[in-house]
């Protein structure tokens, strides 16, 4: 098969995924705590759109019913669908750049100073709104970002940062915020629910401002990891391979881990810490179409909006009204995967 036939493909399953995705935003919409048929839920949401208007029927609506559809349950469905994005294809730019494959968009510790930030926050009952996003929220971004910078200072070694370093310093970092969130939650034990909680990730509190915030600073980036995925691809053969083919690999390295840290720390400041999605995903994607980060990384955003939406989908329901921690239900479906996909790979060397 040609290059030709195969971008045809490929372009033909994106198109065939977006579908789905689409229709799964549409099936999802109508659970829900509150009883919302599937044509009501059309019907509300036609009544937003001025060119659809007219094909809407509002008659036998509640106006409670179009409250909850609109101001609740869709932005919680978009900004899950843009943090399961978000973090899919950060993990496989890591798992790139990186070249490891248990490379994760948290492997700099940016979730430990996330939760370090929301948890001083949540502690000294910052409530304080900045362009509209919380005092907990902003907490998590500044200390995502200043954990970000400390781990690359300490792993860099002149104008460099080597690998190994990055992911040690990660480590260690990591567990050094840690242990002060839990001298926090000990000294704290008032909010020690709202911690915890919190660090297990939820998007119980989604509104529309997280999902337009959350839509600027993704669509971007995204498009920014598109024009480098070439260069990723050819940094997988080596980083002295990929500078004899004319790449700069400490730039591109730099580039992606300045882009992936501002969208981690923007999508853990609005959802707390969600495991296994930008881990699992990647690897899923590889095993149906390869490892070109041309195709890989649009895929892993498709599948990942996907992975994700039905997984919040199934924390809003299951105990309705009830809420569980999405977080606990991604690791719940992705640890065990991730055991399959290790133990096929073991078989496979033995």
């Amino acid at each position: 098969m040609t290059f030709e036939d195969r971008k045809k493909n490929y372009k033909s399953l994106i198109l065939i995924s977006i579908v789905v995705l689409l229709l799964l935003i549409l099936s999802t919409i109508a659970f829900g705590a509150a009883n919302i048929t599937l044509e009501d839920s059309l019907n509300i949401i036609l009544s937003k759109i001025p060119i659809l208007k007219r094909f809407s029927n509002m008659q036998n609506i509640s106006s409670a019913h179009a409250a909850i559809l609109l101001n609740i349950r869709l932005p919680r469905i978009l900004l899950s669908c843009i943090v399961g994005m978000g973090l899919s294809i950060v993990g496989a730019v890591y798992q790139g750049i990186f070249n490891n494959p248990m490379a994760d968009p948290y492997v700099l510790g940016i979730s430990s100073g996330a939760a370090l930030g929301a948890a001083i926050a949540i502690v000294f009952h910052v409530e304080s709104m900045f362009l509209g996003i919380s005092g907990v929220a902003f907490s998590a971004f500044l200390f995502s970002i200043l954990t970000t910078l400390v781990v690359y200072n300490i792993a860099r070694v002149g104008n460099k940062a080597p690998t190994v370093n990055l992911l040690l310093a990660g480590v260690a970092v990591s567990f050094f915020l840690s242990s002060l969130i839990s001298i926090i939650m000990i000294l704290n034990r008032n909010e020690l629910d709202k911690i915890v909680f919190w660090t297990m990730g939820s998007l119980s509190a989604a509104n529309w401002k997280q999902v337009i915030f959350l839509f600027v600073v993704t669509v971007p980036l995204f498009l920014v990891m598109l024009f480098f995925s070439r260069d990723i691809n050819i940094i997988l053969l080596g980083d002295d391979s990929a500078k004899s083919l004319g790449i700069n690999v400490e730039l591109v390295k730099k580039i992606m881990l300045l882009i992936s840290s501002v969208l981690i720390a923007s999508i853990v400041s609005v959802s707390g810490i969600i495991g296994f999605v930008g881990l699992i995903i990647p690897h899923i994607v590889k095993l149906l179409i390869g490892s070109d980060h041309r195709i890989l990384i649009p895929f892993s955003a498709i599948i990942g909006a996907c992975f994700m939406l039905l997984s919040d989908t199934l924390a809003r329901t299951l105990l309705a009204p009830t809420e569980i921690p999405v977080g606990a239900i991604t690791s719940l479906f992705g640890a065990p995967y991730f055991i399959y996909l290790l133990y096929k790979t073991k078989k496979r060397v033995l």
